[in-house]
């Protein structure tokens, strides 16, 4: 009789959503706690742009490296290393004394999270089957969003009886927990893990292309294959859409919440429970979009459907969302139109991890990599965009319109992804 197959993938899943929940916590209180950190430290609104964006400089440089780093060491030895330094970061940002020392924790954060994304996608080639990639991206999507709404919901809660210093503290410990775990429990490969059973094994690499020689994909030089990679067609509109995604959502993951106290008078608190419900509808998005793509997939058999497809029809979708919450003066009628919207942004999610997959072969860390980095770039300019058009123009409503704009564009970029074939010369 036929054994069962084990069930170890989900477990090694949970360990990587865990850590993209972890990291979020870390990175989205900054957003909640800036009118506090700005008001205490006596902060402008400038300063409080490059607080906010430093992460995201280093976030998006080191997206490359780390990647390259995860896929020589490995993603046990390379996310152990990340997230034990994110951790330390986190601490930091809750003792330094100052603006300088505040600006270098953020860099330090980036540093040590931009390796996060890279090294779990490329686990989730290694680990997932075929069928089931999408979805388990979308999970590893939803890992971040949950840790984004604790962030939002604990951080506003517990400023006022603890003080932002010590949130921050409290934050760096769950990482350190992590550290020590992932790296007893963990193996990069399914091979590598004795409680895999035959089956599962045969299940996982069902469907999937013929293995590539490790010895000819280390041969080609790192530099060789970045300008393959770089020049490639299809990686233009794919960091095409990654900015739009990324720049939209660092609105809602840092300026938001001032946002909401400056134009619809709420309270700090309030602030952080709205900014949840929103990042709550990127969370719902990330899990239904992977389980969407997976199904078109199924169904229809065409990765350009199940990716492209589902990519420009959602983020048009919430364009027009963001456009109608403009007319809107009412906080929860505002909020609610925009937490739909980020439903349907995070739709084209799962889809972006998935397409790298397809389109990286051996070299998916460095596919992702590039991707996030422009992506992240565009995040990193964000915060501090906005708060010069706020100053320039005093009307936080605008802002609306502009990434009602952005998510248009990148529709635009998705109905021209072709995830179908891999990139040439990788």
């Amino acid at each position: 009789m036929a054994v069962a197959p084990t069930t170890i993938r989900y477990r090694t899943l949970t360990w990587l959503t865990l850590a993209a929940a972890i990291a979020y916590l870390c990175r989205n209180a900054v957003g909640v706690a800036e009118s506090t950190v700005r008001e205490d430290l006596g902060f402008t609104l400038e300063q409080s742009g490059w607080f906010m964006g430093a992460f995201f400089w280093t976030y998006s440089l080191f997206q490359v490296p780390s990647g390259w780093l995860a896929e020589r060491w490995g993603t046990r030895f390379t996310l152990s290393l990340f997230a034990f330094a994110w951790s330390v970061a986190t601490f930091g940002i809750g003792v330094a004394p100052g603006f300088g020392l505040l600006i270098v924790a953020q860099l330090v954060m980036g540093v040590a999270q931009a390796g996060i994304f890279p090294a779990s996608c490329n686990s989730i080639g290694h680990w997932m089957p075929l069928g089931q990639r999408s979805l388990s991206c979308g999970i590893l999507a939803a890992g971040m969003q949950g840790g984004a709404i604790l962030a939002s919901a604990l951080t506003g809660l517990l400023i006022a009886p603890l003080g932002w210093r010590w949130v921050f503290v409290g934050f760096a410990v769950p990482g350190i927990l992590w550290t020590i775990g992932f790296y007893l429990r963990f193996r990069n490969d399914p091979s590598q893990d004795s409680r895999v059973n035959d089956s599962e094994l045969a299940l996982i690499q069902a469907a999937r292309s013929p293995a590539i020689d490790p010895a000819a994909a280390n041969s080609i030089s790192e530099w060789r294959e970045l300008l393959a990679i770089a020049r490639s067609p299809v990686m233009f509109w794919l960091c095409g859409q990654q900015i739009c995604r990324g720049s939209g959502y660092m609105f809602f993951a840092s300026w938001f919440p001032t946002f909401l106290q400056e134009t619809r008078g709420v309270s700090v608190a309030e602030s952080g429970y709205l900014q949840g419900l929103v990042l709550a509808g990127t969370l719902t998005g990330s899990i239904f979009g992977g389980t969407l793509v997976d199904w078109i997939w199924r169904r229809t058999g065409s990765l350009r459907l199940s990716r492209s497809g589902v990519g420009a029809t959602f983020l048009a979708a919430c364009a027009v969302l963001i456009v109608a919450a403009w007319f809107v003066q009412s906080a929860v009628l505002a909020v609610a139109l925009l937490s739909l919207g980020s439903f349907l942004a995070a739709l084209a999610g799962p889809c972006a991890f998935a397409a790298t997959i397809d389109i990286g072969g051996p070299r998916v860390p460095q596919v992702f990599g590039l991707m996030n980095m422009v992506g992240n770039l565009a995040a990193a300019a964000c915060p501090i965009l906005v708060g010069w058009l706020f100053q320039w123009t005093s009307n936080w409503n605008l802002v609306l319109l502009m990434f009602a704009g952005v998510y248009l564009v990148g529709a635009i970029c998705w109905v021209f992804v072709n995830p179908q074939k891999q990139i040439d010369g990788v």
